[in-house]
Parts: C-alpha cells; structure tokens; sequence
C-alpha cells in the first residue's frame, strides 16, 4: 500500500490544519465573532462535533476579552488546564491563572463537608476579590458549585467555560450554567476536557493579542 504525504514544512502545519478545518467546516453555519474558538476547539480534539455543540451566550467573546484586558484572573479545576493556558499573554493584562485542587485547606474543606475538591474550590475562589473567569474541564461539580454561588448572590463571573467531559452530571452541570444570567461558553453534551478549557481561554488570548495596535 501506497501512502502519499502531504509535504508541509514544520512552520506551517498549524496553519495548514486550519485550512484543513475551514476547508472541512464547509457551509457549517458559525456564530460571527465565535469562530476562532470553535476552530481551535477543533484543532486541538480532531473533533467536528464542536462547531454545533459550542454554546456561547449573547456577547460573550465580547465580554471575556474585555475582562482580561481589564485584569481579570482565571481559575481552572485542574492543573492540566492551568499548564496549558498561555500565562503570559495573561500577564500581559494583569491575570494570572490559579487551580486550587491541590491545596491542603480545600482538601481539608472537602473531607470536612463531604464533598469534592472542585467544591471546595470554587468556594475558595469565590472568596478572592478579583474578576474571575472559570475554565472548567474536567468536574461537573465545580459548575453545579458555580451555580448554587451565583444563586446566592456569593459570585459573579465575568465568564465561566463549562466544558468538562463524561458521564456522570456532565451534561445536567452544563444546563445550569447555561440557565444563568452569567456570561457562558458551555460545550453541550457529554464532550469536552481540560485540554478544552484551556484551549478557548487561550483563544480569547490570541484574539487580543491579533488586535494589539
């Protein structure tokens, strides 16, 4: 068997992909303004799905950037997702990116209350005085914390990124949010991950960072 490689020079295989995407995209019709997001959501997984199931609330690309130009922080549920946000495009706005998932008080927290540490954690957030975008990809205990804070009038995020992934309360955690008031990028359904989260934030990033005079 025969197989034919396309010769692409290291450099320009990101864009290549890209073509690829759009190419394959077709006449899938994308929210104006979303698009970047939903292409690098694809990069990253190879997965289509994303260009229907991407669910972004009115305006909220609009928003989330101006939020991180105005300094806004932002708080993952995993280290992976933390690893994989470019904090230093963030710091060039005066974020930074915390995961408090393994801090011995909010471990300490969870057993106490009998919950988990993405509990915990959104708890521990909620008490910072910054503005606070969420990146959540992996607990959906974290969004259903999420909510019953904003319920409370204890949190208002300038965004939250509902995308964890599997099986269990995934898709009910990613409906509450999407019944809030709060700006959202929610990925509807069971699919999603840290890998994700991650990635939309750092879209938002290079959205900004394209627009820098």
């Amino acid at each position: 068997m025969k197989i034919e490689l396309e010769n692409v020079k290291p450099m320009e295989i990101e864009a290549r992909s890209f073509e690829i995407i759009t190419e394959e995209l077709g006449d899938t019709p994308l929210i104006p303004g979303t698009e970047l997001i939903v292409k690098r959501c694809i990069h990253t997984s190879a997965d289509f799905d994303y260009a229907k199931n991407l669910c972004f609330s009115e305006n909220a690309v609009k928003k989330a950037i101006e939020a991180i130009k105005n300094g806004a922080c932002i708080v993952t549920d995993t280290q992976m997702a933390k690893a994989g946000i470019n904090k230093r495009a963030l710091a060039r706005y005066g974020g930074e990116v915390y995961c408090f998932m393994s801090d011995e008080d909010v471990a300490e927290i969870a057993k106490k209350n009998g919950t988990t540490r993405a509990t915990s954690s959104m708890d521990k957030a909620a008490s910072m005085d910054k503005k606070l975008i969420f990146a959540i990809g992996n607990a959906p205990t974290a969004l259903v914390r999420l909510y019953e804070l904003i319920q409370d009038g204890k949190l208002a995020p300038e965004l939250i990124i509902g995308v964890p992934v599997g099986f269990v309360n995934v898709v009910q955690s990613k409906e509450l949010i999407m019944d809030t008031d709060v700006p959202y990028i929610v990925a509807r359904g069971r699919k999603g991950g840290s890998n994700i989260a991650a990635c939309i934030c750092n879209a938002l990033l290079y959205m900004i960072d394209n627009k820098r005079d």
